[in-house]
């Protein structure tokens, strides 16, 4: 696989998972509405997409020894993989709607980050439970303060 689309390809997936994680962890703790974590969701999917993915090119122009065709590479695969990948997010929310879905798709999720952990730990010789213990214990510390930032926002402002 290009070491390009790998790269970026693990970055926009494992930032996809943590920003989704946390944005539906917060709005669901703060208004169980399937409308607003919907819209959420879709508005994430779209907007975090673009930014990292123009993060990524911008980054990848910085540096002379890449292509253009390496670049645009990068960028489209970031993209791709953050759009796709967080609207699967709302497939539990339309399947199950009720609570269950925050649940279903947090134990999913970070069974796809210790899947992912697991691969680029071995690929690189390295500590393999150190790596996951590492990401997902940084997966686990995003859930629970936008659980209590949501809490704590719908206390101030709809007590």
């Amino acid at each position: 696989m290009n070491q390009a689309i790998k790269t970026w390809a693990t970055f926009g997936i494992t930032s996809w998972i943590i920003t989704t994680l946390g944005l539906m962890v917060g709005l669901a703790s703060w208004t169980w509405s399937l409308m607003v974590v919907i819209w959420g969701i879709l508005t994430i999917a779209v907007a975090d997409s673009f930014s990292d993915a123009l993060g990524i090119h911008v980054s990848q122009e910085s540096d002379k020894k890449n292509s253009k065709k390496d670049i645009w590479l990068a960028t489209l695969t970031a993209f791709l993989a953050k759009l796709i990948f967080a609207l699967t997010f709302l497939l539990p929310i339309l399947i199950f709607w009720t609570q269950t879905w925050v649940i279903i798709n947090i134990i999913r999720w970070l069974l796809s980050l210790t899947f992912l952990s697991y691969k680029i730990a071995k690929s690189n010789k390295d500590n393999i439970w150190h790596a996951i213990l590492e990401h997902v214990g940084i997966a686990i510390v995003v859930i629970i303060s936008t659980y209590y930032i949501g809490k704590l926002i719908a206390h101030i402002f709809w007590a």
